[in-house]
């Protein structure tokens, strides 16, 4: 049984590899002309079975009203006798046969007339209810009886009921009717279906040599088909392959329609735009971080330079001299791990953990407070988001850290965290107005800024990190004066009881 069952799954499964080994365009003509030709193959056998049952049928019927002419109505007495004469035109001998036993109530006939003008033909027999085989005159010479078999005997022995078989006598193939006649026995009928299975052949050739000429039909089109579908498919592979190998990511495809191939050439076209974007900004990245390191290494190759003639300077200069190295040193250590940041774009990468960011905001206070004079009024509620913890703690770090900057000595900065947004506001100048719309732009720096040490990345830091989890960064003016940062980083979680409690 397993033999069988794997053996058109081993056949399915080489047909499929078959087929996927072919190109596109001959998949698509193997599989246009496949289903003409087993729409075509259906259509002739059912063409074939229709016309045969009707031509078999149409025997059936011819041999069933042929026997009926044979059937008395009243099946005893001497009515049913002159019924029975009546059919085959007055009584005429009984053919030579055995002798039959006393008290049979029915007289079968000796001869039958010849049928009527237009009439269906047919060889009669008779079979007693003894089942004894009667042939009547007046039928020709006919090359050989036809021997009743035990299904006939049966029918004859009840005299009512039927039998339809199909039969071969002297190579001459039949179709053989036994009806029973009630007392008589039964009457057999029989017609060659020599003209029927003549004609039956002849349709079968013609069926087969028009589904031959349709499947070649069907493939040839199928072919013409896949050409002219895949022309505009053949074209579009060729333009994207020239933009795959030229460097100019400007080019585009041309979209033509609102069919399937102008959405599929409008989706590269968004590809190509979105990596003309990236590379343009890595492009502008190294650029920028380029000019921003030139001044810190022209600046400590210099100061190098001159400590390798330290011995002639005072000590005092020579500790200024190693202190401004370090210092330079820092800022290039700086800028390099916010170019690296920045490098790592907008995806997070790694797992991400649930964050608890009220205590990311604390801890980024309290190293704040320890940097400088200036007062921090805190107000955080407990919240927990779902990001990179290094990042988030960087962000938080860093829009802290530009608000110190900008506090006048003794002023007040004041976080806000409520809802999973962070609120940062300082007392200090605020932005100017122009430059707000490119406050967390990379390496982008205000005029009052260009004089203090830093490389306008912090704030850029500050929004990939948010954009990364979800969130987003907004810079304004408060209403009062000075800088207001609001920071998301995505949608809060919600936080258990004891989390809430411990909080």
């Amino acid at each position: 049984m397993s033999e069988r069952v794997s053996t058109p799954s081993r056949g399915a499964r080489a047909a499929g590899s078959a087929l996927r080994a072919m190109s596109l365009r001959g998949r698509i003509a193997a599989i246009a002309g496949l289903s003409v030709a087993l729409t075509v193959i259906a259509a002739a056998a059912g063409l074939y079975v229709a016309v045969r049952s009707d031509l078999r049928g149409e025997i059936d019927s011819q041999l069933r009203a042929r026997a009926q002419a044979f059937v008395p109505r009243r099946l005893t007495g001497t009515n049913g006798l002159r019924a029975l004469e009546g059919l085959f035109g007055g009584p005429g001998p009984v053919s030579p046969g055995p002798a039959r036993p006393e008290g049979h109530a029915g007289v079968l006939p000796g001869s039958i007339a010849p049928v009527p003008f237009g009439a269906a033909p047919g060889y009669i027999q008779f079979i007693t209810a003894h089942g004894q085989l009667e042939v009547p005159r007046g039928q020709g010479v006919a090359p050989a009886t036809i021997p009743p078999r035990s299904a006939d005997l049966a029918v004859a022995a009840r005299g009512a009921g039927s039998e339809l078989t199909d039969r071969s006598i002297a190579g001459t193939a039949l179709r053989v009717l036994t009806l029973g006649a009630g007392s008589y026995g039964a009457v057999m009928v029989a017609r060659p279906l020599t003209e029927v299975n003549h004609e039956l052949g002849r349709l079968l050739l013609i069926l087969v040599l028009i589904g031959a000429g349709g499947i070649l039909l069907a493939a040839a089109l199928g072919a013409l088909v896949a050409r002219a579908a895949l022309t505009p498919v053949a074209a579009f592979t060729r333009r994207t392959e020239a933009l795959s190998g030229n460097l100019d990511l400007s080019l585009r495809l041309e979209v033509r329609g609102r069919d399937e191939l102008a959405r599929l050439a409008e989706s590269f076209n968004g590809t190509l735009d979105a990596l003309e974007r990236s590379i343009a900004a890595q492009r502008q990245l190294i650029a920028d971080a380029s000019h921003e390191l030139r001044t810190p290494l022209t600046s400590l190759r210099a100061n190098i330079q001159v400590l390798g003639e330290a011995e002639r300077l005072p000590a005092h200069e020579q500790e200024s001299l190693r202190a401004d190295i370090v210092a330079e040193l820092d800022q290039l250590t700086a800028l390099v791990s916010d170019v690296v940041e920045l490098a790592r774009g907008a995806t997070p990468d790694g797992q991400l953990d649930d964050v608890r960011l009220d205590e990311v905001v604390d801890s980024a206070v309290r190293s704040a407070r320890r940097r400088g004079d200036v007062r921090y009024e805190v107000s955080v509620a407990p919240t927990l988001v779902r990001g990179h913890a290094e990042r988030v703690s960087r962000a938080v770090s860093n829009v802290i850290d530009n608000a110190r900057r900008w506090s006048p000595p003794e002023g007040t900065v004041e976080v806000s965290l409520r809802d999973g947004v962070l609120e940062v506001r300082d007392h200090g100048p605020g932005f100017d107005e122009a430059d707000l719309p490119f406050v967390f732009d990379r390496f982008y720096r205000a005029r009052d800024a260009r004089s203090q040490p830093g490389s306008g990345l912090g704030l850029a830091i500050v929004r990939q990190a948010a954009e990364a989890s979800g969130g987003f960064a907004e810079a304004c003016n408060a209403p009062e004066g000075g800088a207001l940062l609001r920071v998301s980083f995505g949608a809060p979680l919600a936080l258990d009881a004891d989390a809430r409690a411990g909080a």
